[in-house]
């Protein structure tokens, strides 16, 4: 278990190497110069030179590529060009609302979809395998930034049981930051928990087949102890790789749906930023978001190696 532990963190050291690289260059050539917005069309060229200069704008980009990832390595992400203030700061506190909505959005679509597949393999080519499919499909086709104005419309507006957007701080309550969190966070999760939910059945029709269910269903087991007690488990690792590309469609989604209920996260921070041309703030959140979700993957693995320990001798 050290040597895959160790080939897999050999991996992610090397993908995030390759994903800073990536990340600087693409955004170090999108047009458009951060001092020359600041300062204005008409800003004087020894005024527009000064601020280059205060900004480190007028650096090499291998140098400043390496000043920022030195930075990064220490906990130092630089500072906004635009608010002049830290954007390690600025990430902490976006940060406080964009990872709780995330897990929360994760949680509810596991919630919603475990059961939801389990009862459709269950009840394969009956009425309720047929419902739960015909609802999951429309779970899919339903884009979360309309399911979220919905959800507004609805439950905010007419029925008021909740806000229509903002966020009151963790400083109110748990409870009622995770009342502001709610409707942002079903929004995120319906389209993923409906292909959850698809895989989670697909992958346990293919468990039923194999010989050791047959195995279990010829000692006794009905079809649904055979389910939960052998094919659960072993069904578990396609899920598993679902469920950690989720945490990247959550992440960008909440940029989308952040905008809709002015949650003060990182989605937000990107947009704004990206329109102030604050170029080490996007480039820092980016790669936070990157850095997360290859940790996630690098867990899901490790996972994979716990529910399969076969997979221990084949990498």
């Amino acid at each position: 278990m050290l040597r895959y532990t160790l080939k897999r963190l050999i991996s992610l050291l090397l993908s995030l190497a390759v994903a800073s690289l990536v990340i600087f260059a693409v955004i170090e050539i999108a047009p458009g110069d951060p001092a020359q917005f600041m300062l204005g069309v008409n800003a004087q060229p020894d005024t527009l030179a000064a601020l280059r200069t205060e900004l480190e704008l007028d650096a090499s980009k291998p140098e400043r590529y390496l000043a920022w990832v030195g930075g990064m390595l220490q906990g130092d992400f630089g500072t906004s060009y635009t608010y002049r203030t830290p954007v390690a700061g600025m990430i902490a506190d976006r940060l406080w609302v964009s990872l709780p909505l995330t897990i929360y959005a994760l949680l509810i679509s596991i919630l919603l979809a475990f059961p939801a597949g389990i009862y459709a393999a269950s009840r394969r080519g009956k009425m309720g395998d047929a419902a739960m499919m015909g609802t999951t499909q429309l779970g899919v086709a339903i884009p979360n930034f309309w399911f979220a104005m919905m959800l507004v419309l609805v439950l905010a507006v007419n029925l008021r049981w909740f806000n229509a957007g903002g966020f009151p701080g963790w400083d109110k309550g748990v409870w009622s930051g995770l009342h502001a969190l709610t409707l942002p966070a079903i929004a995120l999760a319906l389209p993923q928990a409906s292909i959850l939910a698809r895989v989670m059945r697909s992958a346990l029709l293919d468990v039923l087949g194999e010989d050791f269910m047959r195995t279990a269903r010829a000692k006794g087991l009905s079809r649904g102890q055979a389910l939960w007690r052998h094919g659960l488990r072993n069904a578990l690792i396609p899920v598993l790789t679902i469920i950690g590309l989720q945490v990247s469609f959550l992440l960008a989604g909440a940029i989308i749906i952040e905008q809709v209920f002015y949650l003060p996260g990182l989605g937000r921070l990107i947009f704004q930023s990206i329109n102030s041309r604050d170029l080490i703030v996007v480039e820092s959140v980016v790669m936070l978001l990157v850095f997360v979700v290859i940790t996630v993957n690098f867990l899901v693995d490790l996972a994979y190696a716990i529910v399969d320990p076969r997979l221990r001798t084949r990498t």
